[in-house]
């Protein structure tokens, strides 16, 4: 209970915090209340009812495009408490039988983006050291999450994972009859079934959506030429080869191809508009790389951020690193403005959350970088 994070929800019986702070009574009759729902394979009706908040994916968007929104579902605290129960089991579950696609780091322990983008710049660097060259795509999912067919999923979790009886019953019942309402601007809309998606803001959501993905990356293994990482629904796909192999990314095309079929298949889309490519080799090898594109050249850039991180084509994050020493001075100006305002104390606070986050997000990859380029982030 004390690990759990108190979040409210506006369908919450009584409000998080007192929840909590009487859990000590109400306990034992909580427990039996959950132990039941999993016995028995069916999820309460009560914990189906979400309040989806949109919440702009960054704030300089257009605030009247919706496609600029990220939905996040305010659930019950008791439906949360239940998620965090069957989490757990199936984590277990999933780390007893290595089910995890090895190259997924979303929503797992002892992974991040960082750990995704250290493993994707090492192998492009080891190959550039082989006189390698690499094409890196960046394959962007519209919505992914709010488009998992409920279906597909079941059957996945019978079929893949090897789910049955009341655990399978289980999911199922968690699945179905799942209704939502829209609050924005202190209104509340009519509630709507919720035939699609898996809730983001919810606990068991993500690892329901890493499990969607699993066949994508059994689909990618069957080209010996392409390697993969993903981080969720962000797959970063990409093929290294010799100066006189251009020929292998035909191989990378179809790959491509078959991806979207999956997607296609599975309910989900892929955005072309955001997908990008980087070509990593010499600017005098790059046209004659593009020329075996085909559709996807035109999506092909100098430069790309890749999960909060610029690469570009010598790799060598100069970009990257001017762009963080020049937020970090504008931050720093404004929170210079603060000092007579607050105490020692609180500045640190303040600096730490706006300052020293950013220098130490994916730090690792600044370690095959020379003491003149560090020296900048140092004097930050």
């Amino acid at each position: 209970m004390g690990k759990t994070k108190p979040s409210s929800s506006p369908v919450d019986v009584l409000p998080s915090k007192l929840t909590a702070s009487v859990f000590d009574t109400i306990g034992p009759w909580v427990t039996k209340m959950l132990n039941l729902s999993l016995a028995s394979g069916v999820f309460p009706s009560i914990f189906k009812h979400a309040v989806v908040e949109p919440k702009l994916k960054k704030a300089n968007l257009d605030q009247h495009e919706l496609k600029n929104y990220r939905s996040i579902s305010k659930l019950p605290y008791l439906f949360k408490l239940l998620e965090k129960v069957v989490t757990k089991q199936l984590t277990s579950f999933l780390q007893e039988h290595d089910i995890y696609d090895i190259f997924q780091s979303g929503f797992r322990k002892h992974h991040s983006t960082e750990t995704a983008l250290l493993k994707v710049s090492s192998e492009i660097l080891i190959s550039a050291d082989l006189g390698r060259y690499t094409v890196l795509v960046l394959v962007d999912l519209s919505s992914a999450f709010d488009t998992v067919d409920h279906q597909i999923l079941i059957n996945k979790l019978q079929d893949l994972i090897g789910l049955s009886g009341s655990v399978l019953k289980w999911f199922s019942s968690y699945l179905t009859g799942r209704s939502f309402s829209v609050s924005a601007n202190n209104t509340m809309s009519e509630p709507a079934s919720l035939q699609y998606g898996v809730p983001q803001g919810s606990v068991l959501g993500p690892l329901l959506f890493l499990l969607y993905l699993l066949p994508l990356g059994q689909i990618i293994q069957q080209f010996s030429d392409a390697s993969y990482h993903l981080f969720a629904d962000d797959l970063q796909l990409y093929c290294t080869f010799k100066p006189s192999e251009a020929h292998k990314l035909s191989l990378l095309m179809n790959c491509l191809s078959l991806i979207k079929q999956w997607l296609r298949d599975n309910n989900l889309q892929l955005n072309s508009e955001k997908t990008e490519t980087l070509i990593i080799a010499p600017d005098s090898a790059i046209p004659a790389i593009k020329q075996h594109f085909g559709d996807l050249s035109p999506s092909t850039k100098t430069e790309l951020r890749n999960l909060g991180v610029i690469f570009d084509s010598t790799m060598s994050l100069d970009h990257h690193s001017r762009q963080l020493v020049r937020t970090c001075f504008f931050q720093l100006r404004n929170i210079a403005k603060l000092r007579p305002m607050v105490s020692k104390k609180e500045l640190e606070m303040i600096i730490h959350a706006f300052i020293s986050s950013r220098l130490d997000y994916c730090n690792s990859l600044f370690t095959c970088r020379n003491k003149k380029e560090l020296a900048c982030l140092q004097y930050v």
